[in-house]
């Protein structure tokens, strides 16, 4: 295990941590949080004993292996697998070893590298750099590409596949999903629960945190707090201690407040749709924790548009791309006040090249777009956070939208962005991507827009900041379409799902969690869809002997269908039982003294269904995986 005691780290003069412990125990799975600049890079540096305490003790085993992800990537030239593969220096070794052996024909050199590559599984890590590579988005035709063919996120992709290549005993990751989309998040999570090491990780992804680490460190007043469970249930326990210091209780009302306000109105609009009832009640939970959020020091909220056309804007048969290449074909899409819409799509659907179009980036190249009088976009992308004047401040910026309003009007507007005292008036040059990202955002928020077009906007933003987002967009009065890896916001801010796929864009319902088993689905249907295709082009066997082996191939693989069946009835049943026990864990009044009885049996019951859950999970991909592999095999026998 991994000891911390009483340690003190200074940076610049500043005590980022002092007197701090905390033990961290093989296998544990931990969540590390808290404010921006309040030591938690400084900490994984700690880990990977980058630096030297200042007072303290920070003992690691010695035998520990550590991975972590590189934040560089050189523009090599070898190969995307070659490089993932680099993440595990003593296979890498010996299979240039052997490599060089083969070239000299020195038999027994080779020979002592296979019983070294076999001693060490090395057969089957190639494979699993592959599946690594596939799981983060990228497709088989890309992975023999150069390293330096690749853009800067997805070189991060390759860093992440690095890091994950070698079963290291302590993981650290630091904001692993910020590059990622919705589909290699959902891998990702499910590849971190299977990890049988110890992992430290960093995230601002609260649906993340939730599903992966079983523990929070909450970095805070330079001490280190630790907390049993997961983020949420964190949260429930800062929320009630923070409660019992009066002097933020009124900004607590005013949360709250606000939240029973939307929720009002959104049950008016949800009574019409049994869809949308599992949304009022994830925003009834989210009542209760909104006392978390009291001490946030960020505070805005959209103000109400000068106009609200309605529509704002409409799509009629409009096609998009780029050039000669179309994306997207016949898109019919009609924007009203009050419309909030969220976009799915695997990566590379054209989830982006429709917001482009939306925003007046890309032009129809056929059909209609058509933006009614008095629409004003308000528009958040990426590459707006390198447009900013890195020689200007805060406050010029915003000064640069409406010259006629004072210093002081804009100071204060930007302390609801946390740019507080000298921070406005400095230059934009030093600030973190987080700090650019918050910049983009009040200046869109200033401008009142109607319409939002938001593209990853939680991108660089830390968890206090995304809840202050998702505050102000619940009580957004335009229309809104969001691209977003966040599963929290959006759950929290989109009424309805559109899903990109197949060229086309296509209502898809009201239920997020619906996309992960239309995701399953799709996978399954690809490779069935590719079995067939072989069958078709298959000349080896004739009509007769092909419904012999398929009838075989049947009953063959008839206990692994039996399997999965029972593994998906012992999934839902998991998942139900917990639903309930997160559902009663989130009654305020069970923390209570005279409750403890019952709260424990809640939370060991939440112990023990969690690991049944995840273990039932992982069965169920393998079994699904296994069976996409014998169909696979099979479809290979036909074509021969």
């Amino acid at each position: 295990m991994i000891q911390i005691s009483e340690i003190e780290l200074l940076r610049g003069g500043k005590a980022l941590l002092k007197n701090a412990s905390a033990t961290l125990f093989p296998e544990h799975k931990v969540g590390l949080v808290g404010a921006n600049g309040c030591g938690k890079s400084t900490l994984f540096s700690l880990l990977k004993s980058e630096l030297q305490l200042d007072a303290g003790d920070c003992n690691i085993p010695k035998d520990w292996s550590i991975a972590s992800v590189k934040q560089e990537t050189p523009a090599l030239e070898i190969s995307a697998i070659d490089y993932v593969l680099q993440g595990h220096p003593e296979y890498y070794a010996l299979r240039i070893a052997l490599r060089e052996a083969e070239q000299v024909n020195d038999g027994d050199t080779q020979a002592k590298v296979h019983i070294q590559l076999e001693n060490i599984k090395g057969y089957s890590i190639e494979s699993k750099a592959g599946e690594l590579l596939h799981g983060l988005g990228f497709a088989n035709n890309q992975i023999e590409n150069p390293v330096s063919a690749f853009s800067g996120g997805w070189r991060m992709r390759l860093n992440l596949a690095q890091a994950l290549i070698r079963d290291a005993d302590l993981l650290l990751l630091d904001e692993p999903t910020n590059h990622l989309d919705l589909d290699a998040v959902y891998w990702l999570e499910r590849f971190l629960r299977a990890y049988t090491g110890t992992l430290v990780l960093i995230s601002h992804d609260r649906e993340f945190l939730d599903a992966v680490v079983d523990q929070i460190w909450h970095v805070d007043k330079q001490l280190i707090n630790v907390y049993k469970g997961n983020y949420s249930q964190f949260e429930r326990q800062k929320a009630e201690r923070l409660l019992q210091q009066q002097a933020m209780f009124e900004k607590q009302q005013e949360q709250i407040a606000h939240l029973e306000q939307f929720i009002t109105r959104f049950k008016a609009k949800a009574s019409k749709a049994k869809q949308a009832q599992s949304r009022v009640k994830a925003l009834e939970r989210m009542e209760k924790l909104a006392p978390a959020h009291a001490d946030s020091p960020f505070d805005f909220e959209f103000a109400e548009p000068t106009a609200l056309p309605n529509p704002l804007m409409s799509l009629d048969k409009a096609k998009a791309g780029y050039g000669d290449v179309t994306i997207l074909d016949n898109i019919a899409l009609n924007l009203v006040p009050g419309s909030r819409i969220a976009l799915l799509g695997r990566n590379g659907a054209g989830k982006s090249t429709l917001i482009k179009l939306l925003a007046g980036e890309l032009e129809p190249q056929a059909g209609k777009v058509i933006q009614h009088h008095g629409l004003n976009i308000g528009y958040f992308a990426q590459h707006q956070l390198e447009s900013l004047d890195l020689k200007a401040s805060a406050v010029t910026h915003i000064q640069r939208l409406n010259p006629k309003a004072s210093e002081q009007s804009l100071r204060d507007f930007l302390g609801g962005f946390a740019f507080i005292g000298d921070k406005a008036l400095e230059p934009v040059a030093p600030f973190s991507g987080g700090e650019k990202a918050r910049l983009v955002l009040a200046m869109l928020v200033y401008q009142k827009p109607n319409l939002l077009l938001l593209d990853e906007p939680t991108n660089h933003l830390d968890l206090e900041m995304r809840h202050a987002l998702v505050m102000a967009l619940q009580g957004f009065e335009g229309a809104m379409v969001t691209v977003s890896h966040d599963r929290h916001m959006l759950k929290n801010t989109a009424d309805e799902f559109y899903l990109v796929d197949d060229g086309k864009v296509t209502q898809f319902g009201y239920d997020l969690d619906a996309y992960y088993q239309w995701l399953l689905n799709a996978n399954k249907e690809a490779a069935k869809s590719q079995q067939s295709d072989d069958e078709k082009v298959s000349s080896g066997i004739n009509r007769k002997e092909q419904k012999r082996l398929e009838a075989e191939f049947r009953k063959n693989i008839q206990p692994l269908k039996k399997q999965i069946d029972k593994l998906e009835k012992q999934l839902d049943k998991y998942s139900a039982e917990l639903s309930d026990v997160e559902v009663a864990l989130g009654d305020n009044d069970l923390y209570n003294d005279d409750n403890k009885a019952k709260l424990k049996e809640l939370i060991t019951k939440q112990a023990t269904l969690t690991p049944k859950l995840n273990h039932t999970e992982e069965e169920l991909l393998i079994a699904l995986e296994e069976m996409e592999e014998k169909e696979q095999a099979f479809a290979d026998e036909l074509a021969k």
